[in-house]
Order: C-alpha cells, then sequence, then structure tokens
C-alpha cells in the first residue's frame, strides 16, 4: 500500500457536521492522514477542535493563516500534501485560492464560492499552478450514479430527451435558525451563505448529477424561488425549468425541484433520465438499486457489485453485494480520486479512473454560475435566461 498522504483542515471543529463526514471519508481507504489543522475561527476554539483529535501542538493551529504560512516554510517531505476546506461559503475564495496559489492541492466543500468573478479567479489560479482541485459534489461517488453516467455516455438508453431531478428535505420547515442552531444560522444568512440558500445548499448538488450523469449542457433556465418560513432571508425552495444544449440531434428539457421545507423529507436527492430507448432511476435513499427501463422491455433492477455493471461502478465499489454501502463510502470516492490525482500528478502518470471522475474547480465554477442564473431569473419573474 502506497504511503498515506498527510493532509490538513480548515473549519470542521467542535459541532461541526459535515468535517467530520470529511474526515471519515478521507480516512476510510487508508490513504490520507490528518497531521495539521486550523479547526475553528476563533483561536481558542480551534486550538480545542485540535486537541480533541490530537493534533500535534506545533500542528495544531489558530488560524489558516498560520497554517499557510507554517505549512509552506516545512520541508517537502513533511508538510501537507493537501489541504481539506470545510468552512462556511463566504470564507472559501480567499482560503482555497491562497493555498493554491501555494501550490498546495485542494479539496473544497461546495459551493464553490460566492460570484463567477472569484470562480474564474480560483479557476486561474488552479489551472497556473498545476493543483489538483477538487470541489465535494460527493453524490457523484455512488457507484450507481457512475454506471448510469456510463449507460448513457454508451448510448444504452438513446438521446436523453428529459430530465427530472430533486432534491427535498424538511429540516428548515420552521424558523430553526432563530433557535441558534449553528448549521441552520450559516445557511440562511446571507452574509455568510451567499445569494442563495437551498440552491446553494442542495440545488447545485441537483444540478452537478445532472450534468455528471448526462453531460447535457444548460442553454438557458427560468426559475421560481420563494423563502416560506416567515422572516428567511434566503429562498427555502425554488422550481426550475432547464432546456439542454442539443446533443446527437436532441435538445432536452429538464425540471429541477429543491426545497428544505417538505415536512417529513430527509435527503430526498433523486434522479430520472428519460431517452428515446428507454430510461433511468436513481434514489439517494436506496442508493445501492438503480431502475433501467429498456423502451418496449421489462424494467431490470441493476444493484451495487452486482453482475452486468461497468469498469466506473466497480472501481467505485468497496464490499460485496448485498452490503449496503452508502453516504460515507460516496464521498470516500471523492477524496480517493483526489489522492489518486495527486499520486498521479506527482509522478507524471495516468490519471486513475476514479481520479478522472472527480469534480473540478470547472465543476465547482459551472455550479456558481447555475446559482447566479437561477437568483436572476426569479427576481426577474421565472424570465427565461440564457445559460
Amino acid at each position: 500500500m502506497p504511503t498515506p498522504l498527510r493532509y490538513g483542515m480548515i473549519g470542521g471543529g467542535r459541532d461541526a457536521f459535515i468535517g467530520a463526514v470529511h474526515r471519515m471519508a478521507a480516512a476510510l481507504d487508508q490513504q490520507a492522514v490528518l497531521v495539521a489543522g486550523a479547526l475553528s475561527s476563533t483561536p481558542e476554539k480551534s486550538r480545542a477542535s485540535g486537541r480533541d483529535l490530537g493534533l500535534p501542538d506545533d500542528r495544531n493551529y489558530a488560524s489558516w493563516q498560520g497554517m499557510l504560512e507554517q505549512e509552506s516554510r516545512r520541508p517537502e517531505g513533511d508538510r501537507i500534501d493537501f489541504v481539506s476546506i470545510v468552512t462556511p461559503n463566504h470564507t472559501h475564495f480567499e482560503i482555497a485560492r491562497a493555498f493554491a496559489d501555494a501550490g498546495f492541492h485542494v479539496v473544497l466543500d461546495k459551493p464553490m464560492v460566492h460570484t463567477s468573478e472569484q470562480a474564474a479567479q480560483l479557476v486561474e489560479t488552479v489551472e497556473r499552478r498545476g493543483v489538483v482541485f477538487a470541489v465535494t459534489y460527493n453524490y457523484t461517488g455512488y457507484p450507481l450514479v457512475r454506471q448510469a453516467r456510463e449507460m448513457v455516455r454508451a448510448g444504452e438508453i438513446g438521446p436523453v430527451r428529459k430530465v427530472f431531478v430533486e432534491y427535498h428535505q424538511g429540516w428548515l420547515s420552521t424558523q430553526l435558525e432563530a433557535t441558534g442552531s449553528k448549521q441552520a444560522g450559516w445557511r440562511t444568512d446571507p452574509a455568510r451563505s451567499g445569494i442563495a440558500g437551498a440552491v446553494g445548499d442542495i440545488g447545485t448538488h441537483a444540478e452537478n448529477l445532472t450534468h455528471f450523469i448526462t453531460g447535457l449542457e444548460i442553454a438557458s433556465l427560468a426559475a421560481d424561488l420563494t423563502a416560506f418560513v416567515p422572516g428567511r432571508r434566503l429562498d427555502d425552495d425554488a422550481s426550475v425549468l432547464l432546456r439542454f444544449r442539443p446533443e446527437r440531434g436532441v435538445a432536452a428539457k429538464g425540471v429541477l425541484t429543491c426545497s428544505q421545507i417538505c415536512s417529513g423529507e430527509e435527503n430526498g436527492l433523486a434522479i430520472r433520465v428519460y431517452g428515446e430507448r428507454g430510461a433511468l432511476k436513481w434514489r439517494q435513499e436506496e442508493p445501492n438499486q438503480l431502475v433501467h427501463i429498456p423502451e418496449g422491455g421489462p424494467q431490470r433492477i441493476l444493484t451495487r457489485g452486482g453482475p452486468g455493471l461497468g469498469p466506473s461502478a466497480a472501481a467505485a465499489t468497496r464490499i460485496p453485494a448485498g452490503h449496503p454501502e452508502a453516504f460515507i463510502e460516496a464521498f470516500a470516492n471523492i477524496y480517493r480520486g483526489a489522492i489518486d490525482a495527486i499520486r498521479a500528478r506527482s509522478s507524471g502518470s495516468p490519471p486513475s479512473s476514479l481520479a478522472e471522475l472527480i469534480p473540478t474547480v470547472r465543476d465547482g465554477a459551472r455550479g456558481v454560475r447555475f446559482i447566479e442564473r437561477v437568483v436572476e431569473s426569479s427576481r426577474r419573474d421565472a424570465a427565461w435566461l440564457d445559460f
């Protein structure tokens, strides 16, 4: 087994849900070890969080700036190989650009940054410095999502005509942010979350999943955003119509909905893709099954680890069929792909199939553009806007 890469984490300290998820995902394949951190926005909490995780005092940093300065000074064989950034949205740009510009590889939570101008600057920095940059659109890591991608790209359902994608939750059905909830607080605060609420938090996952599976590019969209909870400053519900650029002579249409006020819903991400010769259906809450319906034939259910799957699904699978794999394993596939990409970049060798499928800085930039156009369309009474 290759020597694990060393990584540092920014954010993800005490009371942070997603930081723990990232650490579990990075550790799953024993290919990365956390050696440094600046885990909170205040020095005291940052150091306390680092002690919780057993970080050594000399790499338990009070701030991300101190971490960048000190890690840059360490010898190449001792400094971190990459940084994982799991802070609230408003801090992403400054931190990610600084580390990428210093030559560190980056894994960044989504949405990538707040504006397309920031995204363009980040793309320029990443490509100029030649670093690996992965955005954690983690749902692309599910084996059967990758199987669906293979089948669509291979033409098994023919040219795509229609896509329905939805991401429905119910946890923000009340004004949870008023109760002191940290997770609800920053997601509903324009200063920290940006110009969008549900669209930025989960709608970007739906857009990314659609693009990942189908390869379709949005040509134009019309969106209607609502903040149903009184006093909420950002959207908690969105309905978006999509027109895609023609592919193989067909200009597909799409419907994207995302909501965080659907009472009783937990994490209802689902997609249906309809082509000229069949359809595919996948639900995140039942991730180990992919429904394939050939035109004129009976539907069949493909199972993770089962027969009839392609190489990308097999490469993303760790345990035999019948043993459920889910959220952490899918997240870990993003980390494993990023680690493979870093090793390939360092050695000059071809990237692995896992490395080739990681969401990149350009995927992140497209997600930012999606948020902006959706918000602008809604402000203009659901006007159709070019993408």
